[in-house]
């Protein structure tokens, strides 16, 4: 149950769940106001293995709000999976955090644009595409 009057931010991220660029924008929004957040994890593979859970996810994303944030594992059709969240409990905008453009699924499939047509605003983070040394090492090499 949420405070009456408070904000409420649903944030909808899978890959990115625990990324620093994700942690600094929730950072960012806290301070901004006071803010609930419940984090969403739609189309999780269940035979992949991630570097995080949705426990430590939702830990990190806690430290990073000043507050605990809620969690909860969506359906394998991420905008399914938001619709359902967002009929299901008032929220005031959609936080969408994205791989960046190149490997995002969710952006060539537009999913933020269909989840702005539910009605609430949505403000997509995405990380910059920077090359990793490791990704820097092995391009060398490919290009051979």
């Amino acid at each position: 149950m949420h405070a009456p009057g408070s904000h409420r931010t649903l944030i909808v991220a899978n890959l990115t769940a625990s990324t620093p660029f994700l942690l600094q924008e929730v950072k960012r929004l806290a301070a901004e106001r006071p803010t609930e957040f419940h984090l969403l994890i739609p189309n999780v593979d269940p035979t992949t293995t991630y570097d995080w859970t949705l426990e430590s996810a939702v830990r990190l994303l806690s430290r990073a709000a000043g507050t605990r944030v809620q969690g909860s594992v969506g359906g394998q059709d991420t905008f399914e999976s938001v619709r359902a969240a967002l009929s299901g409990d008032q929220y005031d905008d959609v936080l969408i955090s994205t791989l960046p453009r190149p490997r995002s699924e969710w952006l060539r499939r537009d999913v933020p644009t269909r989840v702005r047509a539910l009605g609430l605003p949505v403000h997509v983070i995405t990380p910059p595409d920077e090359p990793s040394a490791l990704q820097s090492f092995a391009d060398q090499f490919s290009a051979r």
